[in-house]
């Protein structure tokens, strides 16, 4: 069904959420068993994992083989809340707000990696730049589309000459 056929719940009721809950799609194997040793950021990998989507929701797979990348959003399940609102980030020695960094103690701990898709199988999707810890929880996958994804940007923030190939 077209997206501008679909119906939406009426506006005017719309009341805003105070919480919002998620079921996952799936869980994620890496060889990650520990914090130690991941790198990271997902370009930063070069290690493979699999993408185990659960049974009720592989018919959403079809398709997603003509891509080469995909946009993995998980849950960082072993994240204890509540968390600081500024942390250290891997790259300086001072503290930044947690939102001008990609750490996984944040509010909503949610995670997002850009993934090689490798193959796909039945409901398995074999990955490749995997900077996941072992068994964590799969909330959804898209499709990476360069041209919608990868904007032109002119400023990185306190990033500017500090990025370089690290493990945590």
């Amino acid at each position: 069904m077209e997206i501008t056929q679909r119906e939406l719940k009426d506006f005017k009721m719309r009341n805003f959420p105070v919480e919002i809950c998620f079921k996952p799609i799936g869980i994620i194997h890496t060889p990650f068993k520990d914090l130690r040793g991941i790198p990271i950021q997902a370009s930063m990998s070069e290690n493979d994992g699999k993408i185990e989507i659960f049974t009720e929701f592989q018919e959403g797979l079809k398709d997603l083989d003509g891509f080469s990348h995909l946009i993995c959003l998980y849950y960082f399940d072993m994240v204890q809340l509540p968390v600081a609102l500024r942390s250290k980030p891997f790259l300086v020695d001072e503290v930044k707000g947690v939102f001008a960094i990609r750490t996984p103690f944040r509010p909503n701990p949610i995670g997002l990696s850009v993934l090689k898709i490798k193959e796909i199988a039945a409901n398995f999707i074999s990955v490749a730049q995997v900077d996941i810890l072992d068994k964590t929880p799969l909330i959804d996958i898209k499709p990476y589309i360069p041209q919608f994804d990868s904007p032109k940007t002119t400023k990185i923030g306190w990033l500017k000459k500090k990025i370089r190939k690290m493990v945590s």
